[in-house]
């Protein structure tokens, strides 16, 4: 049995294994191989990390972890949890058992585009979520904001320090006053009438169509996808969730343990707000809280 199995291996899942290998936990990593960011060729705003790939990132972070005795990795997919006597039970797809004393999910989410012709393609290149991400690289271009939700407005309201920019409401989300003002003060431009291609050879953007044929030349697009969790694990072991502007994420206090004893999460599943940097903050928490709750149970 793992001291602790950590379901993830990126930025949170990676960061949190280390902290127990660096406190001599025994410790197995299980990675379906699938993260979130997979479709970015650059991560950007991570110190000391800047425009390197996130697979590069990772697979250093990894090399690095399997220097410590007590890691192991397993790559697959983890498609059940449960409580079972002295922890927890994970089923893999190959139909094995892994147990371990405590978990951490460390399992993102996924993320569901708004439907418009163009968008998937372009997913992490030119259709964007996060403009301190990504919007340095596009600065001074003429920008987008597809709405999605009713706070999409706001992105909009920040966008403009990147480049002109253009609010497309798509017939749902027409901004407050209180955005209405700060788009005027900011030069945003209002379009109401709904996106429905994306234009140009993908995953560039040359541009959008609109519902009355008109086109208006773009470079990128940002929007909220709509989020879940990448898998139903949590859910399984009955951790609570809370609702966030995208989705539902799995509830924790601050060091990332979760409303079952014994299970902590971390990442873009345990926050509303995503975030390389901010994903691997939690994962250290999270690490450092489950060694800690163990140092508890040791010395009774």
């Amino acid at each position: 049995m793992y001291d602790v199995i950590v379901i993830g291996g990126s930025f949170a899942g990676l960061s949190a294994a280390t902290q127990l290998a660096r406190a001599r936990r025994h410790v197995l990593v299980i990675d379906a191989g699938l993260p979130r960011n997979r479709f970015a060729d650059e991560a950007h705003g991570f110190l000391g990390q800047d425009g390197r790939p996130p697979a590069a990132i990772m697979r250093d972070a990894r090399c690095q972890l399997s220097r410590y005795p007590t890691v192991e990795f397993l790559s697959g997919e983890a498609h059940g949890a449960e409580a079972v006597d002295g922890g927890f039970a994970i089923s893999l797809a190959t139909g094995e058992e892994r147990h371990a004393r405590r978990l951490i999910l460390a399992t993102g989410v996924s993320d569901k585009l708004p439907a418009v012709p163009g968008m998937t393609e372009r997913w992490g290149a030119t259709v964007l979520h996060c403009p301190y991400c990504h919007g340095y690289e596009m600065r001074d271009l003429p920008l987008g904001v597809l709405a999605a939700h009713p706070m999409s407005a706001h992105q909009a309201v920040l966008i403009p320090d990147w480049g002109p920019t253009t609010y497309f409401t798509q017939g749902q989300f027409e901004p407050e006053p209180d955005h209405l003002h700060a788009f005027t003060n900011r030069g945003v431009t209002v379009e109401r009438t709904p996106v429905v291609e994306l234009l140009g050879k993908g995953p560039a953007l040359d541009g959008v169509r609109l519902a009355d044929g008109r086109v208006i030349e773009l470079v990128a697009l940002f929007t909220a996808p709509r989020t879940k969790p990448a898998t139903p694990l949590a859910a399984m072991l009955g951790c609570d969730h809370e609702d966030g502007l995208t989705g539902p994420f799995v509830k924790v206090d601050p060091w990332g343990a979760t409303s079952i004893a014994g299970v902590w999460a971390a990442g873009d599943a345990a926050n509303p707000m995503h975030n390389a940097t901010l994903a691997s903050a939690a994962g250290v928490l999270a690490g450092i809280g489950a060694h800690q709750a163990s140092v508890r149970m040791a010395s009774g």
